[in-house]
């Protein structure tokens, strides 16, 4: 069984950084045939030979086993609760297995966006494929795009977008989270400083302090942080204090040099440098326009 719908973006559509292109599920039952047949030109392709899209695919797994291969990624075997990513110029081929089958959902898209973030190194041919396991915010996401691409109500590209968005997004963190959560011990350690730095905004306790209260090296707790937060732990402390500043700004007659110190900053220039360089105005300049 197969449903799908294949949509035209103009180029209006495609300023908008992201347009989708096809959006459609299968089940393959044990036994059945593949690929099915009903997919546009350009699509349908032989399991030995594989083919080459001019555009990115996101597919999800959420029943069932397959294979998948690709050029740069090489082979991996599939499990329900897989998630793949094709992208454009790149040779690949997938199927389910036989006697298995498998439920697989896709959506088809291109755009400057998705190069980005390529270009950046979060999404990359070498890692197509990603374990995140069963979620039923995937499973309504892609149901959503579906219904969406069935109405194709004006502007649907630019709702699809943001459904492609949110997938990517979700796939991403999924995956991540899953990978660090298999060390609970790290999770907590992590949590347990974020809620330290937090709560020391205005406290003279350092990055080291923490670690060194914590029983962790410095550079193995940098490095913790970093990978599960996504940046070091002295840029949350100080992102945090910028914030808090912006609060007290906003809502209290204090003066700057008295928010620099209270918050640790080591001058009010230092403290009026790393305020411009983060929201673009000095702190006065942010206190009167907040008032």
């Amino acid at each position: 069984m197969q449903t799908s719908k294949y949509l035209i973006a103009n180029e209006r559509d495609a300023e908008w950084g992201l347009t989708v292109s096809t959006v459609g599920y299968e089940e393959i039952a044990p036994g059945d045939d593949y690929p099915t047949h009903g997919h546009a030109d350009g699509y349908y392709f032989a399991v030995e030979k594989g083919r080459v899209l001019s555009e990115y695919q996101l597919l999800y797994q959420s029943e069932g086993e397959g294979v998948f291969r690709s050029a740069q990624g090489g082979e991996h075997s599939l499990k329900a609760g897989d998630m793949f990513l094709l992208f454009p110029g790149e040779w690949h081929s997938y199927h389910p297995v036989s006697e298995v089958g498998w439920k697989s959902h896709w959506i088809g898209f291109r755009g400057i966006n998705m190069d980005h973030r390529v270009k950046a190194g979060f999404l990359s041919p070498t890692h197509p494929v990603y374990h995140v396991g069963y979620s039923d915010e995937l499973l309504h996401l892609y149901e959503e795009a579906m219904r969406v691409a069935q109405v194709e109500a004006p502007y649907v590209q630019q709702t699809l977008a943001g459904v492609v968005n949110h997938l990517v997004g979700l796939m991403y963190s999924l995956e991540r989270t899953k990978r660090l959560s298999r060390n609970h011990g790290h999770v907590d350690l992590v949590n347990q400083a974020r809620l330290l730095i937090r709560n020391g905004l205005e406290a003279d306790v350092t990055i080291q302090d923490i670690a060194s209260d914590m029983g962790v090296s410095y550079s193995n707790f940098r490095k913790l942080f970093k990978e599960f937060a996504g940046v070091s732990p002295a840029l949350y402390q100080q992102e945090l204090r910028i914030q808090r500043a912006k609060e007290l700004l906003a809502t209290t007659d204090m003066s700057v040099k008295q928010i620099a110190y209270r918050l640790r900053f080591d001058s009010p220039d230092y403290f009026s440098s790393k305020f411009k360089t983060k929201t673009g105005l000095k702190p006065s300049d942010f206190r009167a326009q907040a008032r």
